[in-house]
């Protein structure tokens, strides 16, 4: 059975509230769930939930609590409301609180040592940040799964700076995500064996099943099963 809370992370500057779903099983990898910009809502809390039931210690940050803590909206009646908070986010200081959760994560006790991370477009862009800057004694996270983050083509000059497997997916018609800028993060890295990028006949957001217009059942079922099993062979020991 999967029980959920929620963590208090520290920081220098404040602590802050992480969506926690925790698996049957102990010793489990932890995998970060980077939020949309709806924040840590029924969808996110959804995955999370879905994480544990695979076996996966999942722990959803609320980057946006220095704008306002446990900010929340359901679907496209939402867009407004957060993309305006995406327009005051500290994108350094949201690194840094990402830092701070794979330190949480991997400090605790149902935690096997090894951590990823799965961000959906906001949080797709943010898994991105996770795989360049997150780093915890000297290691950084062992596998990130990015869906189209929208801000990703632009952080291509930290590419040199992934040092774990990553997998990419993408709409092939997202209108928010042109063709050109998806083609661009596949060229930056396209001598990595270890990053693959997938594009589905799809738009943008359609993993989110709380929003009915982007919602696409096909592309995000094929999604998650390629990610839960990316997941599965890079985070447990063999």
């Amino acid at each position: 059975m999967v029980h959920t809370r929620y963590e208090s992370i520290t920081t220098p500057d404040g602590a802050f509230d992480a969506f926690c779903a925790v698996p049957e099983a102990p010793n489990a990898p932890a995998v970060l769930v980077f939020q949309e910009v709806f924040g840590i809502n029924d969808n996110i809390r959804g995955l999370a939930g879905r994480l544990a039931e695979a076996g996966f210690l999942a722990l959803a940050p609320d980057v946006f609590w220095r704008i306002e803590p446990r900010f929340e909206r359901k679907d496209e009646s939402g867009l407004a409301d957060g993309f305006a908070m995406v327009q005051q986010l500290d994108f350094d200081l949201a690194a840094a609180d990402i830092t701070a959760t794979m330190a949480h994560a991997l400090a605790m006790p149902g935690c096997n040592g090894r951590v990823g991370g799965v961000g959906f477009c906001l949080g797709g862009t943010l898994a991105y940040l996770f795989a360049t800057t997150a780093r915890v004694d000297g290691r950084g996270p062992d596998a990130v799964v990015s869906y189209y983050g929208s801000g990703v083509h632009g952080l291509l000059d930290s590419a040199d700076r992934v040092e774990c497997p990553v997998l990419f997916h993408y709409g092939a018609n997202d209108p928010y995500i042109p063709a050109e800028q998806i083609d661009e993060v596949e060229r930056a890295l396209a001598d990595r064996p270890d990053v693959t990028l997938h594009r589905y006949d799809a738009g943008h957001a359609f993993s989110n099943w709380d929003a009915p217009s982007l919602y696409d059942e096909t592309a995000a079922r094929t999604a998650w099963d390629r990610t839960v099993r990316f997941l599965d062979e890079r985070l447990r020991p063999v």
